[in-house]
């Protein structure tokens, strides 16, 4: 049996639910390409999530939801303005530009992973957005839970909203962590989503318990662009044959409140963590934990303690910092062990 794994979300396993879902969808024959009445369904399903109509399509990683977001936002001359440190700019192998055929990234600064709109506002203005020799101001982008462990509230996603639709600019938000920020903010997810202005989500379930599934939900008038982005999506390669099995990861992930569940019990679990190591000696916590991930500094010492564990987590960066990330499935005795072979105890 694997050791726990302290390095990413992305490292754990899937929920039993989300096995079970996936037995029961294997049985028989049914349409191909989303035709089946799972994939059908899902629409009415994420309706009930975010308390207004929607329009949903499956993917296969957050990398290409990003991707085809960025895509559906933005034309090849356009400028989508996002946090330096987000994943449409450091971690998509520059895909956001590919699928858009050559959209502009505008990579802005924001303290502990979050964009302000006084900075966005700067950026989208210092230029004639009529001058065809400037890009043109086409979208925002924003990462919640963010690259950094923090949260946007709901008034700060709100006001960002109200600057984007100032500004004439669609609103991105990257979701890959999207239930951790709804149960770690307590609020209803509508009001960090369509409530506050977002356009199209990417709404992530891989981290948080499923084997490999994401969605794009559009809300509000974009739906009426929607067929668009299905031909971007089929064009991507994400329109697949055995669409069912996505569809009843989903499905099944948003089945009786699982998916804030187990977010909540990875924030839980992070929580702890930070506790636990921000109570030894020479341990500095670098960002504000809010959601499922921990940024920190430790003696090499303490570092080195750590592994005695057999835990898995991932070495320190260039400028020594440390990320540990809890998951659904993260169990509180080894929180506790992590914590006292830190300590020395």
């Amino acid at each position: 049996m694997a050791a726990p794994h302290f390095g990413s979300d992305n490292v754990s396993g899937v929920a039993p639910e989300i096995l079970e879902a996936l037995a029961a969808a294997n049985a028989g024959g049914v349409d191909s390409y989303g035709g089946d009445a799972l994939t059908g369904s899902l629409d009415a399903r994420f309706a009930e999530v975010f308390e207004t109509d929607v329009s949903v399509l499956p993917v296969g990683t957050g990398t290409v939801a990003n991707d085809l977001a960025v895509s559906f936002i933005a034309p090849p001359w356009g400028a989508v303005y996002c946090h330096r440190d987000s994943h449409i700019v450091v971690d998509e192998a520059n895909g956001p530009e590919f699928f858009s055929g050559g959209a502009k990234l505008a990579d802005l600064p924001g303290e502990h992973g979050r964009l302000d709109p006084a900075t966005v506002r700067a950026a989208a203005t210092a230029f004639d957005p009529t001058d065809v020799h400037h890009p043109m101001r086409a979208g925002l982008s924003i990462t919640q839970a963010t690259e950094r462990g923090t949260l946007y509230s709901v008034d700060e996603v709100a006001a960002l909203g109200a600057l984007a639709a100032e500004l004439g600019l669609a609103f991105h938000m990257d979701g890959a962590r999207f239930a951790n920020a709804v149960a770690a903010l307590g609020c209803a997810p509508a009001d960090i989503a369509w409530k506050a202005g977002v356009d199209i989500l990417s709404f992530g379930a891989t981290k948080n318990g499923c084997m490999a599934v994401e969605a794009l939900v559009v809300f509000g008038d974009r739906r009426g662009e929607f067929d668009t982005l299905r031909r971007l999506h089929k064009r991507a390669g994400q329109l697949f044959s055995k669409m069912r099995f996505f569809a009843a990861q989903l499905d099944a992930y948003l089945a009786d409140g699982r998916w804030l569940a187990w977010a909540g019990h990875a924030n839980a679990m992070a929580r702890r963590l930070a506790d636990g190591l921000a109570a030894i000696d020479g341990v500095e916590l670098l960002h504000p934990v809010q959601a499922n991930e921990i940024f920190l500094k430790m003696p090499e010492a303490a570092f080195e303690r750590m592994k005695t564990t057999g835990f898995g987590f991932y070495p320190p960066g260039p400028a020594g910092d440390i990320r540990l990330v809890t998951a659904f499935d993260t169990d509180a005795g080894d929180v506790d062990a992590l914590i006292a072979a830190a300590g020395g105890c």
